[in-house]
């Protein structure tokens, strides 16, 4: 196994804290209450800095380093099919799909959330229905980003979450890895 140091400490208290967040938020905070509205704009907070922290972070946080390319994600799922095994140190290319879709996202969520909140739109059903089906689909993402997560890291034998945690990968000897 060699280990790689991939995710500064600004990631990873990121991804944490927005995980728990909108889970708190989806899961166990009342919808109409004032903690509700709070915790989304942490959360549209921390969407901020990442995006800072994006354009200028270390290496493996810069959105450049992880910018999906067609041939990336149809490389990846190749990968896949064929069962394949490589590395790639950063973020897989549909990995980095999905953390766009994933911050795009909760910024549209946070945005209608908003929304709610002013009085030009409130009580307005369009924009409480428009909140709603985002929630659902960052709900959706957020399943199926879990379980490729886990797919992933079964399938290269990465501990993707781990890495998550302590900011290295460790990738067996027997992988190729690729940027």
């Amino acid at each position: 196994m060699t280990e790689h140091k991939i995710w500064d400490p600004f990631v990873r208290v990121f991804h944490w804290s927005v995980a728990a967040l909108f889970l708190a938020n989806a899961l166990i905070v009342d919808d109409d209450s004032r903690l509700h509205e709070w915790v989304g704009y942490a959360v549209a907070g921390l969407i901020v800095l990442r995006i800072l922290w994006g354009i200028v972070g270390p290496r493996h946080a810069r959105f450049a380093a992880f910018a999906p390319t067609a041939r990336g994600v149809t490389g990846q799922i190749a990968d896949i099919a064929t069962r394949r095994r490589r590395a790639h140190l950063g973020h897989t290319p549909l990995g980095a799909l999905m953390i766009l879709n994933l911050l795009l996202t909760l910024l549209a969520v946070c945005a209608s959330g908003y929304m709610m909140t002013t009085t030009a739109f409130w009580g307005v059903e369009w924009v409480e229905e428009v909140h709603e089906v985002l929630v659902t689909w960052a709900e959706l993402s957020v399943l199926a980003h879990v379980a490729a997560v886990l797919y992933e890291s079964h399938r290269t034998g990465i501990n993707l979450p781990r890495a998550m945690i302590t900011g290295t990968k460790r990738v067996p000897d027997d992988i190729r890895i690729v940027e």
